[in-house]
């Protein structure tokens, strides 16, 4: 989580993210909106970070969807939105992000989850700064620094908005005809209309485009237990990102098909930054996960190896309606 850099030729900036990332699927792609066991998903995320080295910085994610059938075959509309909120260290530089989706899920297959899926979304950012929090090389006088000095700044306003949009695809299927057995890929466009990044307003300033490719597979290894592997790679002007891991998976109760309880822990890497062991607990139809950072970058020393912690909660159920997905067949599902 990095705010932007400003300065007059160029910027340097890095997008929002959570080490949870499979807990906040439109940001990874909109294409990945509806790919659940599920009509409606609702998840919400907080992580706070870099306590132990500054003031620390905080994001939480908020989003929803609802998956319905249209037409006359297999296909499904998904609608969702995404609510994101940043802060980030001693100025207070904030982004608020409202961000609707659309994902339509194309069946490729009459009798097996076979789904081709095209997902867009678009919204409003807005963007703050806490003047009075920050110190400029004008206040400084021949005694220090002097508060009453002006800070020589010539943006015009704390604050500025810009339209953003994405638009990704993505594929999931079962594996051997078992919809148990199933998986995901997804490549992403992030940033399409390349919008202005800068207090300033200097059109030349502009938010890079990301791309995103994501990827999971559930593999079960018997009727309680199962394995989850997923990952993202990114890659955002001269910044790229790769974070994977894996999950394990346990079912308590005794009925299989609808347990009592869901345990998962595993572990995720976010390559040359930090370890991030994690647990979740599913209690139908909600489910809870902690992960913390462990940092291992060049910053571990001042951080004493301590990242950041994220705590998310989801709610995944179905409709009385009676074209729910909770029968269906066919259905895209991970």
């Amino acid at each position: 989580m990095f705010p932007a850099l400003l300065c007059m030729g160029k910027t340097i900036a890095q997008d929002v993210h959570f080490s949870q990332f499979f807990e906040t699927p439109l940001l990874r792609n909109p294409a990945l909106a509806g790919i659940f066991d599920g009509d409606t998903r609702i998840q919400g995320v907080y992580r706070s970070q870099w306590g132990s080295v500054t003031v620390p910085y905080t994001t939480g994610s908020f989003n929803a969807e609802y998956k319905k059938p249209v037409g006359k075959r297999n296909d499904y509309l998904t609608i969702g939105m995404e609510i994101l909120y940043d802060k980030a260290g001693t100025s207070s530089f904030t982004t608020s992000n409202i961000l609707p989706a659309l994902n339509f899920h194309k069946s490729l297959n009459d009798e097996k989850t076979k789904y081709l899926s095209l997902g867009i979304m678009a919204g409003w950012v807005n963007r703050t700064i806490d003047r009075s929090k920050i110190t400029t090389n004008n206040q400084f006088d021949g005694n220090g620094y002097n508060p009453s000095l002006a800070d020589g700044e010539t943006f015009p306003s704390a604050s500025y908005n810009y339209w953003d949009g994405s638009i990704g695809m993505s594929f999931n299927s079962c594996i051997n005809d078992n919809k148990d057995y199933n998986y995901y890929i997804g490549l992403a466009y992030h940033h399409l209309n390349r919008p202005r990044n800068s207090f300033y307003q200097n059109p030349i300033i502009e938010l890079n485009p990301k791309w995103v490719f994501s990827a999971g597979v559930k593999l079960p290894m018997n009727e309680s237990a199962a394995i989850t592997l997923q990952g993202d790679f990114s890659k955002q002007g001269s910044s790229s990102e790769l974070i994977a891991g894996a999950m394990f998976s346990y079912k308590i109760g005794t009925d299989f098909e609808k347990p009592d309880y869901i345990v998962h822990f595993g572990s995720f890497m976010r390559v040359g930054d930090a370890l991030i062991p994690t647990v979740k607990l599913d209690y139908h139809p909600f489910g809870v996960a902690i992960s913390y950072d462990a940092n291992i970058s060049e910053l571990r020393t001042a951080s004493q190896g301590r990242g950041g912690i994220e705590i998310s909660v989801t709610y995944i159920g179905f409709s009385d309606r009676n074209n729910s997905t909770k029968n269906a067949v066919v259905c895209p599902r991970f």
